[in-house]
């Protein structure tokens, strides 16, 4: 009997059914209310109790920088091939714990650190499939002048060693516009997406940026854009309503900077963006770097900064960490139907906006296979109470 089938017995989903979901062959076979699936799909799979357990499309991380994640302390970080694979390796299973089953990394290519990075994540993503998929974005710094000649033919090698995007910072360039200009003429050559760091708080620049979106093939991503919150209403309005008729997908990043996206970010624009029909995900950005020392690596996180705020709605918010964030990185969509991929997430809970305030254990899956499990007991001490018509206090909870 086949291994690949898998049947999760009694989750919620957001909508309220509690269903019977049957995985086969890296897909969802097949869904129904609790007990009623039957035929090969289920039959003969292993079945996984998820009574008391909320199923969702699983998260994705759109913006992370694994190459410098986990060195806000300590000495200056090794940048050896083998330092470099231990802290991009590290820095995805931590994300993938936290149930993001994809992940895209913006590696620093050029200057001092050549290819070396690049190198390493590509290695890592190698070692890491089937558990979960990792995607490279080459981010030079200067490229163009005679200051840029260099780092212009590492981001071409990057292209042709497998780079899944192209990117970097115009903003951080002498000359934004020409910056652009290369990296569309290399993305165009080589079939690479786009993703680029932009505050967002130049209406000129993002328009530009945006009227070339149009003519790039394989899709454009820009983010954090938080300046955006710094323009005029009107202004800021305009530049969104440019974004969306370019079919620009934008990635806030919730929890704070990257190292690519300067001062530390004010707020998050997903409200502007979301009203004005672009496509708003959302990203953990830096982890535990100098950039954001306390950075999480956590998707529900994110999501929970922009309910929290205000930006989104709960189940808006929960999209930009799962769907949004699949769509940024150019994967499909995740819907708990029959024939989708099977990226999934279970957590302790009965709505996603319980999920986004306290979901500790969970249920990760990949392919249709569970890669990780994380169960989360809290024990109260000194609960037995003393006799007085108190209150009954609860021993444990699980979360």
């Amino acid at each position: 009997m086949p291994d690949d089938r898998l049947v999760l017995t009694g989750p919620r989903l957001a909508d309220g059914r509690t269903v019977d979901v049957a995985l086969s062959a890296g897909r969802i076979a097949a869904v129904g209310t609790p007990g009623s699936l039957t035929g090969p799909a289920v039959e003969g799979g292993d079945r996984v109790d998820l009574a008391g357990w909320l199923l969702l499309p699983a998260p994705a991380e759109p913006h992370a920088h694994h190459d410098s994640a986990l060195t806000a302390t300590g000495p200056p970080p090794a940048q050896t091939p083998a330092a470099l694979r231990r802290r991009i390796t590290e820095a995805a299973l931590l994300q993938l714990g936290h149930g993001a089953t994809a992940q895209r990394t913006h590696v620093r290519i050029g200057d001092a650190v050549g290819l070396a990075a690049l190198e390493a994540a590509l290695e890592v993503r190698r070692s890491l499939r089937g558990s979960a998929e990792l995607a490279a974005v080459a981010a030079p710094r200067v490229l163009t002048g005679l200051a840029g000649a260099e780092n212009r033919a590492v981001l071409r090698d990057a292209a042709k060693m497998g780079a899944g995007a192209l990117g970097g910072s115009p903003d951080l360039d002498p000359d934004p516009a020409g910056y652009l200009d290369i990296v569309l003429e290399l993305a165009d050559e080589h079939g690479c997406a786009i993703d680029l760091h932009t505050e967002g708080d130049e209406p000129a620049r993002l328009a530009r940026l945006a009227s070339a979106a149009g003519a790039c093939r394989f899709g454009v991503t820009l983010g954090p854009c938080a300046g955006l919150l710094r323009l005029p209403p009107d202004v800021a309005a305009r530049a969104a309503d440019r974004l969306a008729a370019a079919g620009v997908t934008v990635v806030c990043l919730p929890q704070g900077p990257c190292g690519l996206s300067g001062a530390a970010v004010p707020g998050t624009p997903a409200r502007l963006l979301a009203a004005a029909g672009v496509r708003v995900a959302a990203g953990g950005g830096a982890l535990r770097d100098v950039a954001n020392p306390v950075g999480r690596g956590d998707p529900l996180e994110a999501a929970y900064q922009l309910a929290s705020h205000g930006a989104l709605r709960p189940a808006g918010a929960y999209a930009a960490v799962s769907g949004g964030a699949r769509a940024a990185i150019g994967l499909p969509e995740v819907r708990i139907e029959a024939g989708f991929p099977a990226e999934l997430l279970a957590v302790r809970g009965e709505t996603v906006a319980g999920a986004l305030s306290l979901a500790y254990s969970r249920v990760v899956i990949h392919r249709g296979r569970i890669v990780t499990r994380t169960s989360a007991v809290r024990e109260y001490c000194g609960t037995t109470g003393d006799g007085g018509g108190g209150p009954e206090l609860p021993r444990q909870a699980t979360g």
